[in-house]
């Protein structure tokens, strides 16, 4: 058999809009694109790789394949007091047993009653077996099968609070707790296996196979090779997702995280541990677009370096509230320590800083719970081009970072699975694709680091004030 490309299709960054035509339009972009860079046709694509925001949700109509709201993204706070409410009645140590997860806004479960209640008529339609609930993935599925699938992968499905990590099938105790109808669920599917194949397209020929499908953290987990129980991953994009292959047994938090699907490939779970962090480059973004310090994202490493430290300067990046290891909806940004000598670089420099600490809780949560100390974290995202950040997330984290070439990881692993899906390599051979670019080791003295530390608890602290 000639060899063949793979194409990757990724879940657009777009799917909050009225419509999901920009959704669309940017999968049919992002596929010609791939294929002018490779120069390659149709005929050379040997099957498609998806990778979604996980938690990001949407219904619509079976028949017509029409969203009857706009998608809710992972981000959105609307169903905070529903969170609320549920774990003032008691129901948060069964929903963490079963599913792995705390209750938040964060997830899937409260969006997806969200709309089926404030959509007029859909929870009846819902009954009906009318509408049909997924995350990007399962949309882009079905849209490239022309609605002749309705699938989602187990990484996705253990991040709706609907979805027995024990079970690894949809509960229906939490289906009833959440109000969410069995009808509007997709089937669920390993994460490297074919699942359909594309029908009636304008921009792709019939018959390509969508051989692996993983959310957007457990796919970078896959990228970044980490295929070992205590290899550990982190993504720096808007949010900081940092991920540690368990093995094939979950492993349940006793620090505040997340237990999770890692992937499932071939009959056999990989599980993972997870501490979300959901501002991380959106810290910078703020910088830019809320207080007009930098002009680009990218001048930030340029402007903290102006100075040698923060001075003190402490930013807890709780613009969305804390995710783990605090999971406090109510916590907010908090600036500590300013003074009248602070400057724009001092700001600068301590977003960065902050964005490092919030990691390094996550990282520190995560070696109590697995019971071993990370010697290792493998970098990706955006942010993680930034060295400044680097250097010290290496400092306080007491561990090497290795940072690939491409640090679109996400991709690389949707990729990665896809192949595996086909059979055109092993899970093993698919580790030599990831090539270390650089490594950053700690340096910082254990007092420097200690103090830096000290701060930084007291700030998150006021944080919580509220």
């Amino acid at each position: 058999m000639r060899s063949r490309r793979k194409t990757l299709i990724r879940g657009s960054r777009a799917a909050n809009s009225a419509s999901t035509r920009p959704t669309w339009s940017s999968v049919e972009a992002s596929v010609k694109k791939a294929l002018e860079a490779a120069r390659a046709s149709q005929d050379d694509i040997a099957g498609i790789g998806i990778t979604n925001q996980r938690e990001t949700t949407l219904v619509w109509d079976k028949n017509t394949g029409a969203p009857i709201h706009r998608a809710i993204v992972w981000q959105c706070r609307r169903t905070a007091d529903v969170c609320d409410a549920l774990k003032k009645a008691g129901h948060a140590p069964k929903i963490l047993e079963r599913t792995g997860l705390v209750i938040d806004a964060y997830f899937s479960g409260t969006k997806v009653a969200w709309i089926l209640d404030h959509v007029p008529g859909a929870r009846a339609r819902a009954e009906k077996g009318e509408l049909a609930f997924g995350t990007i993935d399962s949309f882009l599925v079905n849209r490239l099968t022309s609605g002749a699938v309705h699938v989602t992968d187990v990484t996705n499905a253990s991040r709706t609070l609907l979805f027995g990590l024990a079970t690894l099938a949809w509960d229906d105790e939490m289906l009833a707790l959440f109000k969410v109808p069995r009808e509007v669920l997709p089937n669920v599917a390993s994460s490297a296996e074919v699942v359909g194949h594309t029908k009636g397209l304008s921009f792709l020929r019939d018959g390509i196979p969508i051989a692996g499908i993983a959310g957007d953290q457990q796919a970078a987990l896959f990228g970044q090779a980490c295929f070992q129980a205590g290899e550990a991953k982190c993504t720096y994009g808007t949010g900081a997702f940092a991920l540690m292959n368990v093995g094939t047994k979950p492993v349940w938090s006793k620090s505040g995280l997340l237990t999770t699907v890692g992937w499932r490939i071939g009959g056999e779970t990989t599980y993972a541990l997870e501490g979300s962090s959901f501002i991380a480059g959106a810290a910078v973004q703020w910088l830019r677009d809320g207080l007009g310090l930098i002009k680009t994202a990218a001048e930030v490493e340029a402007l903290a370096r102006e100075v040698e430290s923060s001075e003190g300067v402490t930013f807890v990046p709780a613009l969305s509230g804390l995710g783990a290891p605090y999971w406090d909806q109510g916590a907010r940004g908090t600036i500590v320590g300013l003074t009248r000598g602070t400057t724009r670089a001092h700001l600068a420099r301590a977003t960065l800083e902050g964005i490092a600490f919030s990691v390094f809780d996550l990282l520190e949560a995560m070696s109590k719970d697995a019971g071993r100390d990370l010697a290792q974290l493998r970098v990706d995202g955006g942010a993680a081009r930034n060295d400044l950040l680097m250097f010290f997330q290496a400092d306080i984290a007491r561990a090497r970072i290795e940072r690939p070439y491409d640090v679109e990881s996400t991709g690389r692993g949707a990729a990665m699975l896809a192949g595996v899906g086909l059979g055109l390599f092993s899970r093993d051979a698919a580790k030599k694709l990831l090539k270390i670019e650089r490594a950053f080791e700690p340096k910082m003295s254990q007092g420097d680091r200690d103090a830096h530390l000290s701060r930084w608890r007291d700030a998150v602290a006021r944080a919580r004030t509220h």
